[in-house]
């Protein structure tokens, strides 16, 4: 009895497939949790909207959501109820300040996304208040961060490659390419673990924070060199969405030529959206078709990077012999599964008015995701394994990586739309 109770029968991939298609096909079929507002600029916005009874209403039906997904994976799984039962709800209130503070106006100015405010709250709790074990082992940060990506599967939508047409498709992969390539050479020369290698260089090739992650999932990364990564592109991303449409109308590029050169460089859709609109509509405009072509890439990407990081990561397992397409398939991450058909689901077969009727309520329950893994990840780890690395080279990596992602960018993106 004993031993069939402590056997997992599912491994946590395929229950994380099964509760991102459960939440998508529950969208699909009408039980659609509406998309809380978070976005205020006074205070009395934010009691008036943000924390009116509705929109707290709101936010309660996702808490039940996420809280119902996460119980389901816990039995899947195997884990003791009781403990989750008390963790989960506290990691919402600390994810739900994060959300507030960042959906303000002048915090959305900058960029700065919830998920490094779920990191830093985590972090002040954890480093100033010594959490139980049982508090610890409750944390299923990796399950939230897969169901999270399973989610963001719906909004890569391959038509969306269409709009972007022929010249922004060539820059975001050449971009895309030639920046990976580079950034992940840099980092061998640096003697950087390849781990954060992947994981910097998929960042600062692709689209920031979700490629990062995307990443992370894949090769089933250390989640306290997600979280380093991570900082470095929202923290790096400010000063860039800045000072690069000043730069631009000092060198006289025209709007496409900048609009370009600002959605291939800049890391974040939001800060790609923010400074194309310093500049202007046409600027915004190609700018935010090269970034949404560079973020349909993160499905290829990530799947190109699962399958090389299982098959050497086998190979090496076997003692060099060649692995066999048994032990690939077992090593291979299947979140990978669910992202993909997530993505072809709402590319080819869900009709186009459906997929608006449901994609940002999903968007909205994809980032609540994303923000409850952050808040778990800074209440497991110490300040000192965040920020005090034994050498700066990941940071020099990154940005010197970025300032080779700068040039090429604007090379190409005056090549193709000069």
């Amino acid at each position: 009895m004993s031993s069939s109770k402590s056997k997992v029968m599912i491994s946590e991939d395929w229950v994380v497939v099964i509760l991102g298609l459960a939440i998508i096909f529950l969208a699909l079929f009408g039980v659609v949790v509406p998309r809380p507002t978070f976005s205020w600029d006074t205070s009395a916005v934010l009691f008036a909207e943000v924390l009116s009874p509705e929109n707290l209403l709101t936010i309660g039906a996702q808490f039940l959501l996420v809280f119902a997904a996460a119980l389901v994976g816990a039995v899947l799984l195997g884990k003791p109820l009781k403990p989750l039962s008390i963790v989960f709800p506290f990691i919402f209130v600390l994810t739900l300040f994060a959300l507030i503070i960042a959906g303000n106006n002048t915090v959305r100015e900058y960029n700065l996304e919830a998920v490094i405010f779920s990191l830093g709250i985590g972090l002040l709790i954890s480093n100033f208040f010594k959490l139980p074990s049982w508090f610890k082992d409750a944390l299923s940060t990796e399950l939230y961060v897969k169901i999270g990506l399973v989610l963001l599967g719906t909004t890569v939508i391959f038509s969306e490659i269409l709009k972007a047409g022929a010249l922004g498709l060539i820059q975001a992969l050449v971009v895309v390419l030639s920046v990976w390539y580079f950034a992940f050479w840099l980092c061998k020369k640096l003697k950087i673990d390849q781990e954060m290698a992947m994981m910097l260089s998929s960042a600062v090739s692709i689209c920031g924070v979700s490629a990062a992650i995307a990443t992370s999932g894949a090769i089933k990364g250390d989640a306290k060199k997600l979280s380093y990564v991570v900082s470095l592109v929202l923290i790096t991303a400010v000063p860039m969405m800045i000072f690069m449409p000043y730069i631009a109308e000092w060198m006289g590029l025209s709007q496409e030529v900048t609009g370009a050169w600002l959605g291939g460089s800049i890391d974040t859709t939001g800060a790609v959206v923010a400074s194309g609109s310093l500049v202007g509509e046409r600027a915004l405009e190609i700018s935010t078709i090269v970034k949404f072509s560079q973020n349909v890439l993160l499905g290829i990407a990530a799947f190109a990077i699962s399958i090389y990081w299982t098959y050497s990561h086998s190979k090496s397992a076997e003692h060099a012999e060649k692995p066999t397409l048994k032990i690939i398939w077992e090593r291979f991450p299947k979140f990978v599964i669910g992202f993909v058909f997530a993505s072809l689901l709402f590319s080819f077969v869900i009709n186009p008015e459906q997929v608006s009727g449901v994609k940002a309520e999903l968007k909205s329950i994809q980032g609540l995701w994303f923000a409850l893994a952050f808040t778990s990840i800074g209440l497991e780890t110490n300040f000192k394994d965040l920020f005090v690395h034994n050498n700066k080279k990941p940071l020099y990596a990154f940005l010197i990586a970025q300032g080779f992602n700068i040039v090429v960018t604007l090379v190409i993106a005056m090549l193709l739309f000069g």
